[in-house]
């Protein structure tokens, strides 16, 4: 006969059999570790400092904490093009407040000036919103050609040219009235 039909003898499992405490014991414990006050306590403090470390990132416009709306060189570009002027959307939100506290006076000029001064600030902003895409998107294609722009990159100017500067995420990396 050959080895293999021979049965093999076993030397058991190579541990003793635990008791029933013990395996109670085992059954109670959490799955996924410590589950103490401390713990969970440093688990919170490395989660913040962690979030602190992305939001100080993204601040700085380093590429791997932008979100994927701002990343890669076209944005970039686009971003840089924008920070570097002044927009009429960045008084977008001051004139609304100024139009809705004036609003409330008991005079009906007040109120028609107020009305007409934001509406013309909202005009003046999407005018100079749609000329800023279309100064972008021709720096763009000539960097980058036709075929490779990405898609949104007017609506990406035109809503970040709408927002106050100092709203703006990432921040600015760009003076304001640098030729770029």
């Amino acid at each position: 006969m050959s080895d293999s039909s021979q049965p093999t003898a076993s030397n058991g499992k190579g541990r003793p059999t635990p008791s029933r405490k013990e395996r109670e014991a085992a059954r109670k414990k959490p799955l996924i570790g410590d589950r103490s006050k401390e713990a969970k306590k440093a688990a919170r403090a490395q989660l913040a400092a962690k979030r602190a470390e992305a939001r100080e990132g993204m601040l700085n416009g380093e590429e791997r904490y932008l979100t994927v709306r701002d990343r890669g060189p076209q944005k970039k570009l686009a971003r840089d093009m924008v920070d570097s002027r002044f927009t009429v959307g960045e008084l977008l939100l001051p004139v609304v407040f100024v139009a809705v506290i004036l609003n409330t006076v008991n005079n009906d000029v007040v109120n028609l000036a107020a009305i007409l001064i934001m509406w013309s600030i909202m005009g003046g902003m999407i005018v100079d919103a749609v000329l800023l895409s279309r100064r972008v998107t021709k720096r763009l294609t000539a960097k980058f050609g036709e075929a490779n722009l990405e898609r949104g990159l007017k609506m990406y100017v035109a809503l970040r040219s709408m927002q106050m500067r100092p709203m703006r995420l990432p921040k600015p990396q760009v003076k304001r009235g640098t030729v770029i």
